[in-house]
């Protein structure tokens, strides 16, 4: 007979255990006694160390052990990984290890792994010498019994904790079975589009209090993308048993949630119960919401979703529908202002000898002057052959794409002749002034003061005049020409997208002194999407300014202190940080000089076209996107689609472009807002010029 080493097995089985308790154990529904059975039948024939009844591995120690321990596994990296992976170099010993491995993995995992003791086996045990018979057993000698036997994780010093009383491992393991389970029907009953319809509504602000659920639907929505990739039961249920546990409750009980009542709507196949105006009268219902509850967008019904599927469809539009950047290669000659060097050959039409960028005789032009963008345009872009700009942080908001169709052959889905349109960073079209003007407020005083931020909170703006008097939502008029003319998030009317403006028509008209102007919360309602933006406007000179904490119910943040006078205008005394530190955006360094490889006109104004607002772009060399830009806007749509405006405004949404290295990006101004970009400019003269758009 073989003798083997068992304290060899027992330590490799002490070594796993360690391992795999750094990664959260669970137990496979293997039987037991089959276990312990399917353990003694896998060594080979001759294998016992001594001539005795019964072998060193065949004892009670070691069976109590492969009973409470010998079903343990981990997952790592989506594969099953159990107590007997390990390598052994007795082959007997391997022998068994490998067939106890395949025999435990081949079941199912069945639940956490929980243990009443912090350990498990028995070390080593002594047996004495003794008489049988007339005869000395063990030759006078003590015995040394080695068995199984490891520790077991506890405490927070451990990392992991798999010791629990006896009395309450059924309870827990109980309710972690539940929220597998609950997780598991979750995952596999509710639908993508569900979920993408809801997290869609809440950003519309269109479902009462949807932001509270939000983050919820948003770790769901992670989790269930990652599961329908998954493409076996088994390979589901792992992950399910994986993930369960490092969510929320709220996440993986969301079936079972509030918010869950909705999800289940609107993935029933029963066309009644999933309609979307339905299924949100009948979950805003649930929760009570109140009767004068308005949404700031209307949801759009089936109906509305298969009228305007039809109309794009017999417009031959489907196809445009599908975005993705630009490159340079499809643009053409006549469609821009000014290409350097490396972009002229890529571009449609060829290298455009003749066309633009003409160097003339170099010229002393050292005196640096303001020019307005139409003299750039006309008088010092023909002359140049490289153009850089000075990436402003306040210009962040200003980054943008150009858009594509996907398909060469798509018709165009816009007001003008060509399918290009642009999208600006965050899917915003204009600043925090338009933002003002379209709220109604007034944009052309000579002193303005807005306020913008992102949630349902109710910010009130303040402005405490030099003498004392206090514009404020109760007192919006002021003696010294003062007005407050936007107020928003008060009452029962909210919107993800307030703002609140002060401003001043007469400078002449305001009291000489000292002013205040500060930020209030009146009505604390959300904790994400916290903090504000701030922007005073003195005669075009703008000074920008980010608050990012939240702030507490009835805080006040001073944006900024400033004295008055007719003479010397404003000057501010004190106000939050301006920042100029470099920040790097979609690939950029701001605060710095880039190249533009092209500057053009918004599509909107190719070939002599004059469609809406006017946008300069300049795309910068390096510049990259590096998220999903919208395809398009409603306001860029042709008449034709105007009625389903509502539909096509959830579709842009989605109809997003894929991620792409290769595109046009860079910096756009629109004509109706007030800005100017310092530009550095080479060919037959060297200048950096301050440009007025």
């Amino acid at each position: 007979m073989t003798s083997l080493d068992f304290s060899k097995f027992k330590r490799a089985i002490d070594r796993q255990f360690d391992k795999i308790s750094k990664h959260d154990l669970f137990r496979t529904d293997v039987n037991k006694d089959q276990l312990w059975d399917k353990y003694l039948s896998s060594f080979p024939t001759g294998t016992n160390p001594t001539y005795r009844e019964r072998t060193e591995y065949d004892c009670s120690c070691c069976r109590q052990f492969i009973k409470a321990v010998g079903n343990t596994v981990t997952i790592i990296d989506g594969r099953v990984v159990s107590i007997w992976d390990i390598e052994i170099d007795e082959p007997a010993y391997q022998l068994v290890a490998d067939s106890m491995s395949q025999f435990v993995k081949s079941h199912q995992i069945s639940d956490v792994f929980l243990h009443p003791e912090k350990t498990a086996g028995t070390d080593r045990n002594f047996e004495n010498p003794r008489k049988a018979g007339g005869i000395t057993i063990n030759e006078g000698k003590v015995i040394t019994w080695e068995h199984f036997h490891v520790n077991i994780p506890w405490g927070r010093n451990q990392g992991k904790n798999y010791y629990r009383a006896k009395k309450e491992i059924p309870t827990e393991l109980g309710l972690k079975r539940a929220d597998h389970d609950v997780l598991m029907r979750g995952l596999t009953e509710l639908t993508q589009d569900s979920v993408d319809t809801v997290l869609e509504i809440i950003k519309q602000g269109s479902l009462y209090r949807g932001n509270e659920y939000q983050a919820n639907v948003k770790a769901f929505d992670k989790l269930k993308r990652a599961f329908d990739k998954l493409k076996t039961d088994q390979e589901r249920d792992l992950f399910v048993w994986e993930n369960f546990d490092k969510v929320s409750g709220a996440v993986s009980r969301i079936k079972n949630t509030a918010i869950g009542t909705l999800l289940i709507d609107l993935s029933s196949n029963d066309p009644k119960a999933s309609d979307l105006e339905t299924a949100v009268r009948k979950f805003e219902t649930s929760i009570m919401a109140p009767s004068n509850f308005k949404r700031s967008k209307a949801l759009v019904s089936q109906k509305q979703v298969d009228d305007a599927k039809k109309a794009v469809e017999e417009l031959g539009l489907t196809s445009a529908l599908e975005r993705r950047y630009a490159k340079i290669s499809d643009v053409r000659v006549n469609d821009i202002i000014f290409a350097n060097r490396e972009a002229r050959g890529a571009m449609l039409g060829g290298a455009f000898d003749g066309v633009a960028n003409k160097a003339n005789t170099p010229k002393n032009l050292d005196k640096v002057e303001t020019i307005s963008i139409e003299k750039f345009i006309n008088d010092i872009v023909p002359q140049i052959s490289s153009i850089e700009v000075f990436v402003e942080n306040r210009y962040i908001n200003n980054l943008v794409s150009l858009v594509a169709p996907a398909y060469k052959d798509a018709k165009s889905l816009f007001k003008w002749n060509n399918d290009f349109s642009w999208s600006y960073n965050g899917d915003f079209t204009d600043s925090i002034k338009e933002r003002v003007k379209k709220a109604g407020g007034n944009v052309t005083g000579d002193l303005a003061c807005r306020l913008a931020w992102s949630n349902y909170d109710d910010l009130d703006f303040h402005m405490k005049e030099a003498g004392g008097y206090e514009i404020a939502y109760y007192s919006k008029h002021s003696p010294h020409g003062g007005q407050l003319d936007v107020d928003m998030n008060a009452g029962s009317g909210h919107t993800r997208e307030p703002v609140e403006n002060i401003f001043y028509g007469d400078r002449h008209k305001m009291k000489e002194g000292n002013y205040e102007l500060f930020v209030h919360q009146f009505m604390k309602r959300e904790t994400t999407d916290v903090g504000f933006e701030a922007e005073i406007d003195y005669l075009g000179d703008v000074k920008r300014y980010a608050y990012g904490k939240g702030l507490s119910q009835g805080e006040r943040v001073v944006v900024a202190k400033f004295k008055y006078t007719h003479v010397g205008g404003i000057e501010i005394v004190e106000s939050l940080p301006e920042s100029n530190a470099s920040k790097t955006v979609w690939g950029i360094k701001t605060q710095d000089f880039h190249k533009v490889n092209v500057f053009m006109l918004s599509p909107n104004y190719w070939e002599g076209e004059a469609v809406g607002n006017k946008h300069y772009l300049f795309m910068l060399e390096g510049c990259i996107n590096d998220g999903q830009a919208r395809g398009f806007f409603n306001e860029f749509l042709k008449p034709d689609l105007d009625k389903h405006r509502k539909v096509l405004e959830i579709v842009a949404s989605k109809m997003k472009t894929g991620e792409a290295v290769d595109q046009l990006s860079g910096l756009g101004f629109s004509d109706t807002k007030r800005a100017e970009i310092i530009v550095r400019v080479k060919g037959s003269f060297t200048r950096t010029l301050k440009v007025l758009i």
